[in-house]
């Protein structure tokens, strides 16, 4: 527990990346939410390397995610970002929700997501690239003064089919600061284990802790032109590794499929989950009674 603890610290320090839950998908979100009353520390990274010889980046965020209840997961991110022959800044925070309206297992299991966005222009994490291209030429000393108040919803839509899962997501993204109007985005992802038989020894490299899978993801314009025209889209397969009962890492090179796109996104994530965090915080405060 103390190697892992320090090694978490260790991450967070250097800025290197992470995942959270066991998907493996960086930007697709399915229906599985936390566990109510744990807590998963993830760190995430998205290294972007542009065409049309701009320079590359890195973007490191810190990820808490809570699970309130059966039906409601929320998060908190924290991002950087450092750009090649530039600085490295401080790029903001978001609050993310995600609702499930149905408590019961389904066919298709839609869930609700909100989330609030207090970002500067400087952001490079790339959840998702709704709306259309965004030219990342402007030097981070301006980039970093342009504040961006955002709320961004989602429909997200998931199914289990036999040992696959499949998720649609839907999103809509409205900038309060400037009048870009309302902006459209999409992202799909597959996967699944590449074992489904547990194995009887005690290993952390059976294949049943494995899943394997791949997103699509992109921009749909906006209401002020809505459309493929200037949007950028990426294809990532994508690999999580489950480490212990508590931790998992991820990876996953995205590859750029238009011009307006990055070459290639490389993503990088660790997520390690504290369980009963809940119940650990309220016997601590008791005890200090």
């Amino acid at each position: 527990m103390k190697k892992i603890t320090r090694y978490i610290f260790f991450v967070m320090l250097v800025a290197l990346p992470v995942l959270a839950q066991e998907s493996p998908y960086f930007v697709t979100y399915d229906h599985h939410l936390e566990q109510p009353g744990n807590l998963e520390i993830e760190t995430q990274s998205n290294a972007g390397f542009p065409r049309h010889g701009e320079p590359s980046y890195f973007a490191p965020y810190i990820e808490l995610e809570y699970g309130f209840t059966t039906r409601w997961t929320s998060e908190l991110y924290l991002e950087g970002q450092s750009r090649s022959g530039d600085s490295t800044v401080f790029t903001g925070w978001r609050l993310e929700n995600r609702f499930r309206p149905l408590a019961a297992e389904h066919r298709i299991n839609p869930i609700l997501y909100f989330e609030y966005e207090n970002i500067n222009e400087a952001s490079r994490i790339q959840k998702e690239t709704p709306g259309h291209a965004t030219e990342f030429d402007v030097p981070n000393s301006e980039s970093r003064h342009i504040r961006a108040h955002e709320l961004e919803s989602k429909l997200i839509l998931s199914s289990n089919v036999h040992d696959w899962n499949i998720a649609e997501n839907f999103i809509a993204e409205k900038n309060l600061s400037h009048n870009e109007g309302v902006e459209f985005g999409y992202s799909f992802g597959v996967s699944r284990p590449l074992g489904t038989i547990a194995s009887a020894a005690n290993c952390h490299l059976c294949r049943e802790n494995f899943i394997a899978g791949a997103e699509l993801f992109g921009g749909l314009g906006s209401t002020k032109g809505f459309g493929f025209h200037d949007t950028t889209h990426y294809f990532a397969p994508a690999l999580s590794w489950q480490v212990s009962n508590n931790s998992s890492l991820r990876f996953s090179p995205a590859i750029g499929l238009t011009s307006k796109s990055a070459a290639v996104l490389l993503r990088f994530g660790y997520s390690y989950e504290i369980r009963g965090f809940k119940d650990k915080i309220a016997s601590l405060f008791r005890g200090a009674k």
